[in-house]
């Protein structure tokens, strides 16, 4: 019985030791990976270290390295006698690599354990992704709200070249009160994208969505929104404040107000009634027909110009229709630089209508609320639609809410020349709660980026314009 286990103990321990080889192995060869900027820098080393040695035998004359030569000569010489050339070749040249991996590995080590102390991912592993990350297209993802987080969320596993212009009319909850009170920017959503784009996501999360409880003043405050609006009165503005801050939480990517201006926002109803306020438009439960801001035609921010002239992929959405993506086009320099634009499009449409705002409408719908707000123009080329129903037992908790799902109305669609992306990128949790889900989501857009690159727009499998094509469950676009 005890032999048994010694030995069961034994297979286990050289497996584990094996694999443990396998993977150091597996390591050392990904430092060869090319664009590292490691192999490089080792040769530069070495031959700065030779030409060194060779300033110094120059200076000195070459005495003490000609006795140190002869010195060597000999012991090669009486290590050529005991054993053959053969043997004792192979033998120094082993040794020398092996003192040569162990000073790596070592050194490796070391730095690994400076700047990764956790030890939960290799330093090789950090540079690769880094490298893959910065090589990664430049997106544009223009909206506010909790969608545009969640869109966030997945994007920055594809590319750290992320610049979010959020909306900031927002005048409810927590950022309405700090707005009124300080007469600072809402931060709400742009709190809400700085903890999306953060490496320690689940921590920052936290943080900056707790709010506090007690305390006079303090009760209903999240705490990214105190952070937020300190560092707007240290900095000096917003836009200052979300640069300090997205240093200090070192996000991929950046996030920027799409203007400076105290923005708000008024909604004309189809009874006549004129509501002001983003968060009274909501509750006020009427059919919007017209929505502007306040002061009309705000300054952008020059910064959100630039990111979009230079953009190779710019995407609308998801989000409240009127409050959130819309808002954004009220800055006309934005929607003008949009316009212009020559890179990819694409607006990713809500999976459920919105009372107060979209009950009752289409992805047509919602298309045409947006070329209207823009002055009728067509400021992107696709519309991405989730593609399966959600369960009955979503169908009817959104139904208690005067909430069902987008209808998409294809023919509408196709007269307004938008090509449509379908795609199942639905995430429905065990209450019946429906929400884009951030991977599928992300996966999907970059696919169809990449397929735009071969003529593939539109519905998958459709290739160029006015091609009918075969429709494909699963497209073949690398990202």
């Amino acid at each position: 019985m005890s032999i048994g286990f010694f030995r069961q103990a034994l297979n286990t321990f050289q497996q584990q030791s094996r694999r443990r080889t396998r993977h150091r192995v597996n390591q050392w060869f990904k430092w060869l990976s090319p664009g590292l900027s490691v192999k490089r820098w080792l040769l530069i080393s070495v031959g700065g270290v030779l030409l060194a040695s060779l300033g110094l035998a120059i200076w000195i004359k070459l005495t003490p390295i000609f006795w140190a030569l002869e010195l060597l000569r000999g012991f090669l010489a009486v290590i050529t006698n005991i054993l053959p050339n053969y043997i004792s070749g192979p033998l120094v040249l082993l040794f020398g690599l092996l003192l040569l991996l162990w000073g790596q590995t070592r050194t490796v080590g070391s730095i690994t354990k400076v700047l990764r102390p956790e030890g939960d991912e290799e330093l090789v592993d950090v540079l690769l992704a880094h490298r893959r990350l910065y090589r990664g297209p430049k997106i544009v993802v223009i909206g506010g709200g909790t969608g545009l987080s969640t869109l966030l969320r997945g994007l920055k596993r594809y590319s750290a070249n992320i610049t979010a212009i959020v909306t900031v009319a927002d005048d409810g909850g927590s950022s309405g009160r700090l707005r009124r009170e300080f007469g600072v920017l809402p931060p709400g959503d742009i709190r809400n994208c700085l903890a999306a784009l953060a490496d320690e996501e689940k921590l920052l999360t936290e943080l900056f969505q707790y709010r506090f409880r007690v305390g006079d003043g303090l009760t209903g405050h999240s705490f990214g929104n105190l952070f937020l609006t300190a560092m707007s009165e240290i900095t000096g503005d917003l836009e200052r404040a979300v640069t300090a801050s997205s240093k200090v939480l070192a996000i991929r990517g950046q996030v920027l107000p799409a203007t400076l201006s105290d923005v708000r926002l008024w909604a004309e109803l189809a009874d006549g009634r004129r509501i002001e306020g983003e968060s009274k438009i909501t509750e006020a439960g009427g059919s919007i027909v017209k929505i502007g801001c306040t002061p009309a035609n705000p300054p952008a921010l020059p910064a959100a110009i630039k990111v979009i002239k230079e953009a190779d992929y710019i995407i609308m959405g998801p989000g409240s229709l009127y409050t959130s993506v819309i808002p954004n086009l009220l800055v006309p320099e934005i929607a003008d630089a949009i316009a212009a634009s020559t890179a990819p499009r694409i607006y990713v449409c809500n999976i459920m209508t919105q009372p107060g705002e979209t009950q009752g409408y289409t992805v047509s719908d919602h298309i045409r609320a947006i070329d209207e707000a823009c002055g009728g123009r067509r400021l992107f080329n696709a519309v991405l639609v989730h593609k399966r129903s959600p369960s009955a037992r979503a169908l009817i908790r959104y139904a208690q809410q005067r909430s069902h799902p987008v209808f998409l109305d294809r023919e509408e669609v196709t007269k307004m020349e938008r090509r449509i992306v379908l795609a199942n990128v639905m995430h429905e949790d065990e209450t019946g709660c429906v929400r884009h889900d951030p991977q599928r989501l992300a996966r999907v857009l970059l696919r169809w980026y990449s397929g735009t690159h071969h003529g593939k727009w539109g519905e998958w499998g459709t290739k160029g314009q006015g091609d009918k094509g075969t429709k494909r469950e699963q497209p073949t676009i690398n990202h």
